[in-house]
């Protein structure tokens, strides 16, 4: 795989990656558009999402003005959300979000891989917890888990449509799978485990 760049964006500082080669370039969530754009080499195919939560897709909207082709990847919760701003909670933070493009949404099953340049994939992993919209992606030997593993950080469970039990059992199931990669995580640095 690819050099994998960080954006840290402007909204509690969720984080945005960028991964591709010289022909195609593909996103790990959705923030600062203006901060992305520089890092987009070749062709936006898509974005993946990790959940559908504002802080992780509030750029989503500006992006696809700019790329109309690009696909948003997430599950069948994400997608709903994507459309509610009740639901990504955008409605409480002043900034009322619901995306313009629902047709560039692709809905993602457990374990569907998905090809992205050369013999790159990403595999979905949906790891609700969080959210129900959660779904962590593993492109070779790293690991973007958004909300649903922050190393070092409790996972949120506290909030409307989460679930304590599950955030556990999707933890472990991150933990499993990234043993010796490395983790991206929705916010903070990037980590081995």
């Amino acid at each position: 795989m690819s050099e994998v760049t960080r954006v840290v964006n402007s909204v509690f500082n969720s984080c945005s990656y960028v991964v591709g080669d010289d022909e195609r370039s593909w996103l790990i969530d959705c923030g600062d558009v203006d901060s992305i754009l520089p890092l987009i080499k070749g062709r936006l195919c898509g974005v993946l999402l990790t959940h559908a939560h504002f802080d992780h897709i509030y750029g989503l909207n500006q992006l696809l003005s700019i790329f109309p082709h690009a696909r948003v990847y997430t599950n069948a919760a994400g997608r709903e959300a994507l459309l509610s701003d009740k639901l990504n909670f955008s409605r409480y933070y002043g900034d009322p979000f619901t995306l313009l493009y629902p047709e560039n949404v692709d809905i993602v099953a457990d374990g569907q891989m998905l090809p992205l340049y050369g013999d790159t994939t990403a595999s979905a992993v949906e790891t609700p917890g969080h959210s129900p919209s959660c779904v962590t992606w593993i492109i070779g030997e790293s690991v973007f888990t958004g909300d649903s593993h922050i190393p070092g950080v409790k996972t949120v469970t506290n909030i409307p449509h989460s679930d304590k039990d599950l955030a556990h059992q999707s933890e472990a199931r991150i933990l499993q799978l990234a043993e010796h990669r490395l983790v991206y995580p929705g916010h903070a640095a990037p980590t081995e485990l």
